[in-house]
């Protein structure tokens, strides 16, 4: 079994996944409309953790999205998963 995603691999496949969306505007209009961000302010909010989160949250909410992105890098899917849960944290209950 592969070793989970470190943090900072992480936050580059969420910014990887960023870009696959911003590259295409079929792609990256439902991800604004979700958000409720504009083209004008995506880069501030890309500084953001929880940010990177809502990314991959996106990618993952779309079978084709986000088979489409693991294919293009040649990842298993799950990959993007696991990058969620990195940086998302442990979820509250499980905090120590």
């Amino acid at each position: 079994m592969a070793r989970p995603p470190s943090v900072e691999d992480a936050e580059h496949l969420a910014l990887r996944a960023l870009g696959f969306l911003a590259a295409d505007p079929a792609r990256l209009e439902p991800f604004l409309a979700q958000t409720g961000l504009g083209p004008s302010n995506l880069r501030a909010a890309a500084q953001e953790p929880g940010f990177l989160v809502a990314v991959l949250d996106h990618l993952a909410g779309s079978d084709s999205l986000l088979l489409e992105f693991a294919g293009n890098l040649s990842l298993n899917p799950e990959i993007v998963a696991q990058a969620r849960g990195r940086l998302a944290g442990p979820p509250m209950d499980e905090a120590p």
